[in-house]
């Protein structure tokens, strides 16, 4: 019924115009016999009778009509042609099925007004419309979820005289034998052009004379033109709004024409990404006596240099926005004569040069100001106290600077309707910037939002925090609270979306069950790297649980997947957490990461997983898990990221595993696995990056397949028993030949907050790799029974960053191109039968700061050139012994440990025998010491007479040398 209502009042409103156009005809009869002219005030039969045929043409889709009143489907009726005074037809946002737009649409001679917008039209535009020469608006425009409309050619818009509005955005232009300016060209009274949206490839570099005076709006966003701004469009004085954004504009930008432009209130030239170009041109709009700019959009491009000081001149603007550029130098103390300002935009990610300085004081002026954001630069000065005047400020975002100094209550003052703030410096700051604000202040404003982040704010929560009622994000991460969370936080959960205090240094039990707030359509608490303790909480209604390095303990709430059941992320790693996984986790059906990492977690995996659909990453690794790998976990195909390393499951590898298909990561290390290396891991898992089975009972060859894999960037199969020869074809692993840096895996797993974890041995070390794990390039192939020569394709790997290939039975010399490999940081061929000398182009791998190639047969010269200088430990080079001298020096060495063994077991015996007569016989041990004194006796007369003869026979042989 509502549905039918709903049609019926959309129809109506439809049909009005027309209805009221049918009244209010005039049917003139003329008396020819008496001329008399009777006027009166009809709607012809013939005029009803169309509009009930177009009303029957249409239908209302009862689903979708509750949700959009204009959802019309059907056949537009050729009945509206009998509506011979139609001036006004509106059919947009309709739902017309890819029909084309009809032909008789042309016959409508007195239609002023079209408008068939987004009403799913598709087909060619028919040329039959330049008949409307009265027409004055005109809206063809399509969705981008439209099938496509498209234009042969353009020259019947010349018809179209008194047209004043075009638009025919995503409206395939490119197939138009006509240039589609000149065509505009001849539209004189043409006030607004919009031709956005359908990558448009030709922008036109030359006019020969500007048709369209009076031209107010050109709109060519979202084109693909690869080209400069042409110097014609200069000559449209008239321009009052100019959007040229996402369109491929080319630098150079013109300096001087802009000052052409002085009626100019709108200009966007974002999202071109024009570099080798400052924005000085602004200096240029400057020069109008009364510049009439208003919004500025320059944002993300790469314009380099200074911001100008001409800014400050521009004196109507209300919006400045140089979003993602390469601006360099100080906020000029010009802005603060902008006295409308409403919102200053200078978010931009830069690296090594960037808006740096201070906030001018003068910023304090800007008495209208609603938005500041100055996130992403490289301020690294104070923020001045005359912040605190901007009294109209909603928002205040500071982000991703390295301010210094001191924030008081002064700076927040007479900020009255300050909404959100947020300033969450880069890490590298050292939480530079303290917040000194006394204890029984009380702020003027309620915010919604506050985000402090690595700063210092207070070690115990600040008392003027609990007088936000409103709040409904709270970020203070690493901001140097010591303290346990107040109960006016938790209060507020019922309205919180985002509850953000990791790495602090809180303490206490967080109370559970707590409720937080579905408004937002999503919600996060992350409470990570404190020392909180008790049992797992459980807070109802939750996106996002991240709990990570805690002291929380005890078992994991056996119903987690009943009463989460909305979480997306939980991530409860790094705590003490025991007892078994429960069932029910594999019940949080909208589930992207499970993290259960480094924990106490023992038992088997859960079986079921099949009702998670959308699971991306599982990480149950670090625990004491037994058991094999359950078949269901792959019977989600769009995993990501499999680590179940460092636990002491066993079996061989599962074929079910080859169903993850999607797999960028797959950790099994330090397990019990056994069996050989499954050729369907290469065969399956084609978008496979890292690849982690060390310190398994693996055996048999490693098989060629892996080669096939060619995003693979790790490799670790150490600690293993695998044998055969190391395969050639790794030289064809082709990420590890190519600069790019592959992303793991994607982004939506990641949210900013969750992020992969993976050990790895490098430079001799066993090292944790986090946020950088994307750009660790490894093969480690240690601690197995590998042997033949070293493949001397594998040098083509010239992005490999670790080599590891010790403790093998390799035989042969170093490949002797192994200076291509100009990535290597790590190279360890110890401990195997290499021979030969170190080639000399090894020492052209400038990067090479770990290398081992002890115990080998090498020989010849090590090199001494680059960083050979700086390997001071000589035995990285100390040669292994041959067999037979090994077998001997075993066997030596057996023969040495049982004479020390008899020997070790005899002195005791002998002691005892000696000093135990001696201590229990008193005759012996006098005979013993008279003995040994008759013995010392001896000694010392047969010393003194030796030392005289020696200095005798010195005396005789220097008399007869004299």
């Amino acid at each position: 019924m509502a549905s039918r209502k709903t049609f019926l009042l959309f129809l109506i409103l439809l049909l009005l115009p027309l209805i009221l156009e049918c009244f209010l005809l005039e049917a003139l009869v003329i008396n020819s016999s008496d001329g008399d002219i009777n006027t009166r005030a009809v709607c012809t039969e013939m005029e009803q009778k169309a509009l009930l045929k177009f009303k029957g043409g249409l239908e209302d889709p009862s689903d979708e009509a509750a949700f959009h009143l204009s959802s019309l489907v059907g056949q537009i009726s050729h009945s509206l042609l009998d509506l011979k005074y139609l001036n006004y037809l509106d059919l947009s946002s309709n739902d017309f099925q890819g029909n084309p737009i009809p032909n008789f649409f042309g016959s409508f001679e007195r239609l002023s007004y079209l408008n068939l917008s987004q009403a799913a039209f598709s087909g060619m535009i028919p040329p039959h419309l330049g008949n409307l020469s009265n027409l004055r608006q005109l809206d063809i425009s399509a969705s981008p979820f439209d099938e496509s409309s498209w234009v042969s050619d353009l020259n019947w818009l010349s018809g179209l005289s008194s047209l004043k509005y075009l638009n025919m955005g995503l409206v395939n232009l490119n197939k138009a034998q006509t240039n589609w300016l000149e065509a505009v060209n001849m539209l004189p009274s043409l006030l607004e052009l919009h031709l956005p949206g359908y990558e448009l490839n030709n922008f036109p570099q030359s006019l020969s004379f500007v048709n369209f005076t009076s031209l107010s709006v050109l709109n060519l966003d979202d084109n693909n033109f690869e080209a400069s701004i042409p110097g014609w469009l200069f000559n449209a004085s008239t321009l009052v709004e100019l959007r040229l954004g996402s369109a491929q504009i080319k630098g150079p930008i013109p300096y001087d024409a802009w000052g052409n432009l002085c009626s100019l209130e709108v200009l966007d030239l974002s999202g071109n990404d024009i570099s080798d170009a400052g924005i000085e041109f602004v200096d240029s709009l400057s020069t109008c006596s009364n510049s009439s700019l208003k919004e500025l959009f320059l944002g993300q491009n790469q314009f380099n240099g200074h911001f100008p000081d001409s800014f400050g001149y521009l004196k109507n603007l209300r919006l400045i926005d140089v979003f993602d550029n390469r601006l360099s130098g100080q906020i000029p103390n010009s802005l603060g004569h902008l006295k409308n300002i409403r919102s200053i935009n200078l978010y931009l990610v830069l690296s090594d040069n960037a808006i740096s300085g201070s906030i001018p004081p003068s910023i304090g002026k800007l008495l209208f100001l609603e938005e500041l954001d100055l996130s992403h630069n490289g301020m690294n000065g104070t923020i001045p106290e005359s912040i605190g005047q901007l009294k109209e400020l909603l928002a205040l975002t500071l982000d991703w600077n390295s301010w210094k100094g001191t924030v008081s209550e002064i700076h927040f003052m007479g900020l009255m309707k300050l909404e959100y703030f947020s300033s969450y410096l880069s890490p590298a700051t050292n939480n530079s910037l303290v917040f000194d604000i006394t204890s029984d202040w009380i702020p003027p404003f309620s915010l919604r939002l506050i985000r402090i982040g690595n700063c210092i704010l207070s070690q115990t929560f600040p008392a003027w925090l609990g007088t936000q009622k409103e709040l409904s994000h709270i970020i203070l991460r690493n901001v140097g609270i010591s303290d346990t969370i107040p109960e006016w936080i938790w209060k507020l959960s019922p309205q919180l979306g985002w509850l953000d205090l990791s790495r602090n240094q809180l303490r206490g039990k967080p109370p559970s069950p707590l409720s937080f707030s579905t408004s937002h359509g999503w919600s996060m608490a992350d409470l990570s790297f404190n020392r909180l303790e008790g049992p797992l909480p459980l807070w109802y209604n939750l996106t996002y649980l991240l709990l990570r390095n805690n002291l929380f303990s005890g078992p994991i709430p056996s119903d987690i997947g009943g009463e989460l059941s909305s979480l997306r992320v939980l991530a409860v790693s790094g705590n003490l957490l025991n007892g078994s996984i429960p069932s029910s986790l594999t019940k949080l059906k909208y589930s992207r990461v499970i993290d259960l990492s480094n924990n106490d977690l023992s038992g088997k995996i859960p079986s079921h997983w099949n009702d998670i659909k959308l699971l991306g990453s599982v990480d149950l690794s670090k625990n004491r898990l037994f058991g094999e790998i359950p078949s269901s976990i792959c019977s989600i195909q769009v995993i990501y990221l499999l680590k179940l390393g460092d636990n002491n499951l066993s079996g061989e590898l599962s074929p079910s595993l080859q169903n993850c298909t999607n797999l960028y990561s797959l950790d099994l290390g330090n397990n019990k696995f056994s069996g050989e290396i499954p050729k369907w891991i290469g065969e399956r898992m084609s978008s496979l990056k890292q690849l982690r089975l060390r310190g398994n009972m693996l055996t048999g060859n490693i098989p060629r397949q892996l080669c096939w894999l060619s995003d693979l960037c790790i490799l670790d199969l150490a600690l293993n028993n695998l044998s055969g020869s190391i395969p050639p074809c790794l030289c064809h692993l082709s990420a590890l030949n190519s600069a790019t840096l592959l992303d793991t895996f994607p982004d939506d797993l990641y949210y900013g907050y969750y992020w992969e974890e993976m050990n790895l041995v490098v430079k001799g070390k066993e090292m944790e790799f986090q946020r950088i794990l994307s750009i660790v390039k490894l093969i480690d192939l240690s601690s197995n029974n590998l042997w033949g020569e070293i493949p001397h394709g594998i040098t083509n790997l010239s992005t490999l960053g670790t080599l590891n290939l010790s403790r093998n039975q390799l035989n042969g010399t170093i490949p002797e191109n192994i200076g291509a490999m100009q990535w290597l940081e790590t190279l360890d061929l110890s401990r195997n039968r290499l021979s030969g000398p170190i080639p000399p182009s090894m020492a052209s791998i400038t990067l090479l700061s770990h290398l081992n190639l002890s115990h080998n047969l090498l020989s010849g010269p090590i090199p001494t050139t680059n960083q050979f200088q700086t390997f001071n430990d000589p035995s990285m080079y100390e040669d292994q012994k041959d067999e037979e001298d090994e077998k001997e020096g075993d066997e030596d060495g057996w023969e040495m440990s049982w004479f020390f063994t008899s020997m070790g077991l005899a002195f005791p015996v002998g002691f005892w025998a000696v000093c135990g007569t001696l201590a229990l016989k008193k005759p012996w041990r006098h005979a013993y010491f008279r003995f040994v004194g008759e013995g010392k006796d001896r000694m010392y007369v047969f010393i003194a007479v030796s030392v005289t003869h020696f200095k005798r026979k010195m005396n005789r042989n220097g008399g007869a040398h004299g």
